[in-house]
């Protein structure tokens, strides 16, 4: 099964056409570190973390995570654990997966740059949450409602292609 991104706007799996948003600048195929694009190719899926305190586990095939107060994504290209779930410290540069807003409530890792990672091609690049469709970072988001369309649909060899 094959997730597609076929546009800044739309996500297609299998009938479901939901609408989505990626990157403030669009999608590339030669994605660096804080450019805020969306990388273009296809790639697997990885965990699906969830913050337990606020929201139920989701019924789905793939392999699920609790996001914990300690836990962060390493996006500092200079540092060994680049584009990792890393624990929290302040020496290393890093989002923070245990979030205030509610972004990261539910989110997916695309494993993009994880196999053999090059510095500087990017980081954290997940599918999340979104509620007014603004555009992100780079990852790819959808409104919860059809994350958990998503989630139903999936399982560990599904991949995504993104436009």
């Amino acid at each position: 099964m094959i997730i597609h991104v076929k546009n800044k706007h739309t996500l297609i799996i299998d009938d479901f056409e939901l609408k989505c948003c990626i990157g403030k600048m669009g999608s590339k195929y030669n994605k660096k570190e804080g450019d805020y694009s969306t990388p273009i190719g296809q790639f697997s899926l990885g965990k699906l973390y969830y913050r337990q305190d606020r929201e139920k586990k989701l019924e789905t095939k793939i392999t699920t995570r609790v996001i914990k107060k300690s836990m962060g994504w390493c996006n500092d290209p200079l540092n060994t654990y680049y584009n990792k779930e890393i624990l929290i410290n302040k020496k290393i540069k890093h989002e923070k997966l245990f979030r205030k807003d509610n972004l990261y409530d539910y989110l997916i890792v695309i494993n993009y740059n994880i196999g053999k990672i090059k510095k500087d091609k990017g980081s954290a690049i997940f599918i999340h949450l979104t509620k007014n469709y603004k555009p992100t970072a780079g990852c790819v988001a959808l409104k919860k409602k059809d994350f958990i369309i998503l989630t139903k649909l999936i399982n560990n060899k599904t991949k995504i292609k993104i436009f």
